[in-house]
């Protein structure tokens, strides 16, 4: 058993230094419960009316009838927390998967899917593109792969950042993070680009939710020097000097995660909500923005 009642004593906070989440040993964690003061980790923390609860104290509240707001367990971001916390997770890799093999198959899917501006893919054709009001490129590139180190690189991403973020802010502002900074990234890429410059990859999504990991990290006063050293790494390879990558999708979904991941965790809690999905609405009011004056410069 991994579980010790409230009164017991924890060998985790004995030390000084790091402790690890009582429920899940192998995780580090600064966040202690309220009531109890035992640690606890992203995935076991309740969101109450003063600060986290463990899943413990919060079925103790809730069959006492004390502290009702405890009583209905919350992520970090005041999402529900759900029994499969990598469930969203889970399904985008399915997508992309999916997609990938599609490709595979088929690698005509490629022209047809990519974000472009506006180009023609033979002399003579009709010029083809978000311009030319083929909106969908903007959604159908971010899960568009074409190489498999592309699509490995990108999925290990997803899977490393996503799963953590997605059981700290809960399945629906997840996804939206997800799709947002992938929009976000697909919008910069078409306004900076050249318009007959494709592009492809979930990596303006991946981006995001780096952008927003380090946002969360900071709230729970994390260690930062990791996540740092991976963002530093990945801004290198991003702008290497051989090119060969999409640098504006990156940027604009790094942008994006981060000002995402402020809304969600930083936003008060008697205007949690409005908050939030404002911040959601406001990214993807400069998306539309930035995608109609670009259209319009083209045609």
């Amino acid at each position: 058993m991994d579980q010790q009642p409230p009164g017991g004593q924890d060998p985790t906070s004995s030390v000084d230094g790091p402790v690890n989440c009582y429920r899940h040993p192998g995780r580090e964690t600064a966040i202690r419960c309220t009531r109890c003061d035992r640690p606890i980790c992203t995935d076991c923390m309740v969101s109450a009316s003063v600060g986290f609860q463990c899943p413990d104290c919060v079925r103790q509240a809730s069959g006492t009838g004390h502290h009702p707001a405890a009583a209905r367990p919350r992520t970090l971001a005041g999402g529900t927390i759900a029994a499969d916390p990598r469930l969203v997770t889970k399904i985008l890799l399915g997508i992309n998967a999916a997609v990938f093999l599609a490709v595979l198959a088929d690698s005509a899917l490629i022209d047809h899917l990519t974000l472009l501006g506006r180009a023609n893919f033979y002399y003579g054709g009709p010029p083809e593109g978000v311009a030319e009001g083929q909106w969908y490129r903007l959604v159908t590139s971010m899960f568009l792969h074409e190489a498999v180190w592309h699509f490995a690189f990108n999925m290990l991403g997803l899977w490393w950042l996503g799963g953590p973020l997605e059981a700290a802010l809960g399945r629906v502002r997840y996804l939206a993070l997800y799709l947002l900074s992938g929009l976000a990234g697909g919008a910069l890429t078409y306004w900076l680009a050249a318009p007959n410059q494709p592009s492809l990859g979930a990596s303006g999504a991946i981006f995001g939710l780096l952008g927003a990991t380090v946002v969360v990290m900071r709230r729970l006063n994390y260690d930062m020097r990791p996540v740092f050293t991976i963002l530093a790494l990945n801004l290198v390879i991003t702008f290497n000097p051989w090119g060969g990558i999409a640098w504006q999708a990156h940027v604009g979904g790094l942008v994006a995660g981060a000002l995402i991941g402020i809304g969600m965790v930083h936003a008060p809690r008697e205007r949690r909500n409005l908050v939030q999905y404002g911040t959601c609405a406001a990214v993807l009011a400069v998306v539309v923005l930035i995608v109609l004056a670009r259209t319009a410069s083209l045609t």
